[in-house]
């Protein structure tokens, strides 16, 4: 478990402006948070080496790289040993089509995000890859209709 992390009110305000755009010069960030360049800059070191920073991205559009369809996907295993449990996670990791994985409690076991182009294209992965996996019980998919909100960015209280 990650111990938590002490941050003062200017690394949060950092933190929340790196979280909405992490382009942001050194200088820029330094401004928008009322800091000196270094200060911000050994601030963002010192996050990043902590491992609250993990990495920078771009985030593409979805629709626009042809994968409109978002599906959520129960997963119910066969076997819970520490190999099947690896084998299962190792294959999540290995397709990328497979955007979230989560180990969950209740009714399923694991609830993964998928993206695919289009109802073929799932049933096509859900069918032939993610159905014939030897850990894999059965699934059960929902189609998202539509997007109400999405964020990446992590409240910084």
């Amino acid at each position: 478990m990650t111990s938590l992390i002490i941050l003062d009110p200017l690394d949060r305000r950092i933190l929340a402006e790196l979280q909405r755009d992490a382009t942001l010069s050194n200088a820029e960030l330094a401004e928008r948070v009322g800091s000196t360049g270094p200060s911000c800059w050994r601030r963002v070191r010192a996050m990043q080496e902590q491992g609250l920073l993990r990495r920078a991205v771009w985030l593409a559009d979805p629709r626009a790289l042809g994968q409109g369809v978002t599906v959520l996907c129960h997963v119910r295993m066969k076997a819970f040993s520490a190999e099947a449990i690896a084998a299962f996670e190792d294959f999540v990791r290995a397709h990328e089509q497979v955007m979230e994985c989560y180990s969950m409690s209740g009714e399923w076991d694991y609830l993964l995000r998928i993206v695919a182009s289009d109802v073929a294209d799932y049933e096509h992965f859900l069918m032939r890859t993610l159905l014939k996996h030897e850990s894999v019980a059965g699934a059960s998919s929902q189609f998202a209709l539509s997007t109400t909100k999405y964020e990446t960015a992590l409240p910084v209280r």
